[in-house]
């Protein structure tokens, strides 16, 4: 018989004493459980934080340096990377191929549970060749248990390849040659005994969220808090990218317009045109100078 993984000292398998007895209570009484379960995950992920900002810097170092962020994970962990990918192209208006999102059994398994794909160390390996991945990327394995096979696949794998690596799980462990920097938050039992899309998956969310976000900002992503970078290929997002353009140069939503619609919905460029009063070309130039920093290059001669 094929020997198991134990997974017994796991936090994240242990019996959760305040809801051992979850079936017997009402409704409202569920509900405030895990409520109160939940409330403790933020903290958890603030007791991380130097470990984020470590892990941040890596990120950015290797993204500067022309190389890619890959997120790595199976089941629900699987699922928070492929949807973070997915989510910073419209928001920062990144190349769909500068961060990526690999889950454990493909594309099939965001929608439907393949669970037995997680054990596969080889799987992992073949995906990241499929992606050629290079020793300036950068590999994020997102795993609630730390040992998910898979996931320890693609990060030995990057380790050969020289990539920076990071690793995402909600378990205590004080090192791991596997990667460059460990993140941690302990969220303790879940509410159902070893069910990680609960609190474990909502610490993982916040950590990638943290990650791209922080990493976008320093990558001149942002001008304060306004999403610059925006792709406005919806009237949502079209309404925004005016809003934006409205607010930095104090001007009226029919000169916003005027202003996106020269500059072909670039907001970036919108903005340097209409502050320095200069065509769609120079406005460009200037940006690419100062690396699309809008701050940057507003605040050049």
């Amino acid at each position: 018989m094929k020997k198991r993984r134990s997974t017994e000292h796991l936090i994240t398998e242990r019996i959760n004493p305040r809801t051992k007895e979850i079936d017997l209570h009402s409704t409202s009484r569920i509900i405030e459980l895990i409520s109160e379960e939940d409330r403790g995950v933020a903290d958890a992920v603030s007791n991380e934080k130097r470990n984020i900002e470590k892990a941040v810097d890596l990120i950015v170092n290797r993204l500067r340096s022309g190389g890619r962020l890959v997120l790595v994970g199976a089941g629900t962990s699987g699922r928070l990377c492929v949807m973070e990918a997915a989510e910073c192209p419209p928001t920062f208006g990144t190349k769909s191929d500068r961060i990526l999102g690999i889950i454990a059994g493909g594309k099939k398994a965001f929608w439907r549970s393949l669970e037995g794909a997680e054990d596969s160390k080889k799987d992992a390996l073949e995906a990241l060749r499929k992606i050629s991945l290079k020793g300036k990327d950068v590999v994020v394995g997102a795993a609630a248990s730390a040992n998910t096979p898979f996931v320890e696949g693609a990060l030995i794998y990057a380790t050969k390849k020289g990539c920076g690596r990071i690793l995402i799980t909600c378990n205590r462990i004080n090192n791991s040659p596997l990667a460059d920097v460990l993140i941690c938050p302990i969220v303790g039992p879940e509410v159902i005994v070893g069910s990680t899309r609960m609190k474990a998956g909502t610490a993982t969310k916040m950590v990638l969220n943290m990650l791209t976000t922080a990493s976008m900002i320093k990558l001149g992503k942002t001008y304060g808090n306004l999403m610059v970078d925006v792709q406005p290929k919806s009237d949502k997002l079209r309404d925004r990218a005016e809003r934006i353009v409205m607010h930095v140069l104090g001007i009226n939503r029919n000169k916003a317009n005027n202003l996106l619609s020269r500059s072909k919905w670039n907001v970036k460029v919108a903005i340097v045109m209409g502050s320095k009063t200069i065509d769609y070309k120079l406005a460009k130039e200037i940006l690419a100078k100062h690396k699309g920093v809008l701050r940057e290059a507003l605040n050049s001669e």
